[in-house]
């Protein structure tokens, strides 16, 4: 039965990837990714502090928050690489192997642990994507010469 409701986290993804494309368009993507990553990361907080339906219903929302992670994740990755965009394009693709491991590390961490504990693994990862977002995405180079700019005007 608990398998039929994978849908609805498809589901999700599908509408928060339309909303997220619109609200693209108005704000910019690190603030979107922040803000997508908390939502995600509060929402799997959440369902390790629920039981039943209610965290099976929170850990399904998390899908809204995920549609537009990657995108944004991606186009700040190979931003400002110039003649190095192919190859970063290709690292970001090969880095998403991570999606096939962090699920056999919760495994794991569920077998030890039990399922609600496991769910820290994920949430500590969309805290590292909120980093992502605000700080570990910038240029140091491009920042420091807007700075200058900023200062001298």
């Amino acid at each position: 039965m608990a398998a039929g409701f994978v849908s609805y986290y498809w589901g999700s993804a599908m509408v928060g990837r339309f909303i997220g494309s619109a609200i693209l368009q108005k704000l910019k993507p690190r603030g979107v990714l922040a803000v997508a990553a908390a939502c995600a990361s509060l929402l799997v907080f959440v369902t390790i502090a629920l039981n039943g339906r209610a965290a099976m219903w929170t850990i399904l929302a998390v899908g809204f928050f995920n549609s537009v992670m990657f995108p944004i994740i991606f186009t700040l990755g190979i931003e400002n690489l110039g003649r190095l965009t192919s190859q970063g394009s290709s690292i970001l693709v090969m880095a998403i192997v991570g999606g096939a491991v962090i699920p056999v590390l919760q495994g794991a961490l569920a077998d030890t642990f039990g399922i609600h504990r496991a769910f820290i693994l994920p949430a500590v990862c969309y805290l590292y994507v909120i980093y992502y977002a605000l700080v570990g995405s910038r240029d140091p180079v491009t920042d420091a010469s807007r700075s200058t700019v900023i200062a001298k005007a």
